[in-house]
């Protein structure tokens, strides 16, 4: 597994490479183009100036300061609930599979297909259920979402399935109507665990950098989410503005989706994190 997230790392690592014995000027040229914008880029220089010989090691250290935000932490009552949102071709479907997948080493696991806006959004999640050999309650196009989140929550409960994970539609952040489908799923899920969903995640194409930061705050003024998942990493040189979309959103990045097999996710650790952008 080390291999593909070295070569996702690649393009990010290329850029942050070129920091070793650079001058100021040409370190903040470089942590632009890794778009960590303006306002994270002056902070992280202000700590550099009169530096000379561990210049590498007090950036390593900020940035891994700036990247840790504290992560949700389940309440360990069963059925644990994962509900991922996103906006249209951010990977989530995908990703939910690969979650999934991890999970059911461990424990049985039950997808609720709640996607009922897309064509074939249900025929393409039974497909990755079927590769990752995990249950899966279907829906049909046009069919209230809630419901069949209800439905899961009801099945996962009577027949003690340890996690369920909750795949919504795709929509953009300024659709009313489909941010307001969120937050009925998010209410019916409350009335089986009170305080929602144990993760309530976003996924963003991290392709985007620190742009989809304006459509992650529509969400999360939405729903309450508690994590991100940065999918298509392997895609990006913006490793930089996880730095921003952090510390703006105040979330955690849980997860980077690191290519397109069953097993291409890792668990985000910002010291591991920092160090192969370093590498």
């Amino acid at each position: 597994m080390l291999e593909p997230i070295r070569k996702a790392f690649g393009k990010a690592a290329a850029l942050f490479s070129q920091i070793k014995n650079a001058p100021l000027d040409d370190i903040e040229e470089i942590l632009l183009r890794a778009d960590v914008g303006t306002r994270f880029t002056r902070i992280l220089l202000e700590s550099l100036k009169g530096k000379r010989n561990d210049i590498v090691e007090t950036l390593k250290g900020d940035m891994v300061r700036l990247l840790t935000v504290p992560k949700p932490v389940e309440t360990g009552i069963k059925p644990t609930v994962v509900m991922v949102s996103g906006v249209n071709g951010s990977g989530k479907t995908t990703t939910i599979a690969k979650l999934a997948h991890r999970c059911s080493e461990h424990e049985s696991v039950l997808l609720a297909g709640a996607d009922t806006y897309r064509d074939a959004a249900n025929e393409q999640l039974a497909v990755w259920a079927q590769r990752a050999r995990v249950e899966m309650i279907m829906s049909q196009r046009g069919q209230d979402a809630a419901s069949v989140v209800f439905d899961a929550l009801t099945r996962a409960r009577s027949q003690g399935i340890g996690t369920v994970f909750v795949d919504t539609a795709g929509r953009l952040h300024t659709r009313r109507d489909l941010m307001d489908e969120l937050v009925k799923i998010e209410r019916i899920i409350k009335k089986f665990k009170p305080d929602g969903p144990d993760l309530n995640l976003l996924t963003i194409d991290a392709r985007l950098g620190q742009n989809s930061i304006t459509q992650a705050r529509v969400f999360s003024e939405a729903i309450n989410l508690n994590g991100l998942i940065l999918t298509k990493f392997d895609g990006t040189a913006k490793g930089g503005a996880l730095i921003p979309i952090c510390n703006e959103l105040k979330l955690p990045v849980l997860y980077l989706g690191v290519g397109e097999g069953l097993d291409d996710i890792v668990v985000f650790e910002p010291e591991k994190f920092v160090s192969m952008l370093f590498s």
